[in-house]
């Protein structure tokens, strides 16, 4: 009723309102209340920035201290396009994300850095030392059995908590897992992520995910699709540390189709059939490729096999789910007590870079 929608409309621009005397700016709270609700902002002069550690196309990454707590932080300084409610949008989903996971294997935001006059805005997160693809480009790292078997049983176990709580990450990629110095793995950077709901129908973009990682169905524009996104994304990472590389670069969506063919075997007919993919026509391929993920790694342990064989099936109906995987031969064998002692635990401490 119009009485409902008024009363409405004043508790909203009620809460609006007190968020601005707590010290946030008009703009965030008018289109990110949801997001902050609850919180307070910090003053950027409670931080004292050390190093830049990293840049993004919306975003700068600093190396901090907490000037209150003396604690070293990770600040990320979000860009947006002139205060567009769209970007605005766009970043307070991912901090509702970021709210609604509580987890040791996914990064915590510790607040926000911002002011009632300001027009930036700060996430503060935990610091890590270090990320997956700096340690996997790195020549004198090599991953022994055990520290792989720990950082996917990490992986895996942030990755089941996420899908849990309704959330897809859809950027799953060496960059965004991030590492301690006591081999701790987070799975960081949400500004992809969607929620979900696999009980109801709801189109989604298939622009997501980095190309050496993004699974078929996405190159064939699905935009009904699940969990089976981001396990994909788990089994390119899983072979990668083994392999020390990335295994499937592709320069373009026609040529990671093409690798991701020739590894992993095409789609059966009855895929093809069922799948009513938006691309299927232009990509199907006249000759069938078989798959060859078992001849191409053969020097892979047999657990790990048998793993990236049924992450990377091509059909995400035949993919492992995150709480499956976490209970195959691979992260059966000895995680479960590695985990427990990480801090102390020499084969899942973070090889050094020299």
């Amino acid at each position: 009723s119009v009485a409902e929608a008024r009363l409405g409309g004043s508790f909203a621009n009620r809460a609006r309102g007190e968020q601005v005397a707590a010290g946030w700016p008009a703009w965030l709270s008018a289109v990110a209340g949801e997001a902050i609700d609850g919180w307070t902002p910090r003053r950027a002069d409670s931080f004292e920035k050390i190093d830049k550690i990293g840049q993004g196309t919306y975003s700068n990454v600093y190396k901090a201290r907490d000037t209150v707590s003396g604690k070293i932080v990770a600040l990320k300084k979000v860009r947006f396009d002139n205060l567009e409610p769209e970007s605005v949008r766009f970043m307070a989903r991912e901090i509702l994300i970021l709210r609604r996971l509580d987890h040791p294997s996914v990064i915590k935001i510790d607040g926000l850095v911002t002011s009632r006059m300001s027009c930036s805005l700060y996430l503060v997160f935990e610091y890590m030392e270090h990320d997956l693809a700096g340690l996997v480009a790195s020549p004198d790292i090599k991953f022994t059995e055990p520290q792989v078997k720990c950082y996917m049983n990490q992986l895996l176990s942030g990755l089941e908590h996420c899908h849990d709580r309704g959330v897809l990450h859809r950027d799953i990629k060496g960059s965004n897992l991030l590492l301690d110095n006591n081999g701790m793995l987070k799975i960081a950077d949400f500004g992809l992520a969607s929620f979900f709901d696999p009980s109801r129908k709801q189109p989604m973009t298939s622009r997501v995910v980095t190309l050496w990682y993004r699974p078929p169905e996405l190159l064939l524009g699905a935009t009904d699709y699940g969990v089976g996104v981001d396990l994909w994304s788990a089994g390119c990472i899983l072979a990668e540390l083994l392999a020390g590389r990335p295994i499937m670069p592709g320069r373009t969506e026609v040529e990671q189709l093409h690798k991701i063919f020739k590894l992993c075997g095409s789609p059966t007919e009855e895929y093809w059939k069922k799948s009513k993919l938006p691309h299927a026509t232009i990509f199907k391929p006249q000759q069938p490729y078989k798959r060859r993920i078992t001849d191409t790694f053969k020097d892979f342990p047999q657990s790990a096999l048998r793993l990236i064989e049924t992450l990377l099936a091509i059909d995400p109906a035949d993919r492992l789910t995150a709480s499956s995987a976490l209970r195959s031969d691979l992260n059966a064998i000895q995680n479960y007590v590695c985990m427990l002692t990480i801090a102390k635990c020499s084969c899942c401490t973070t090889p050094s870079v020299p």
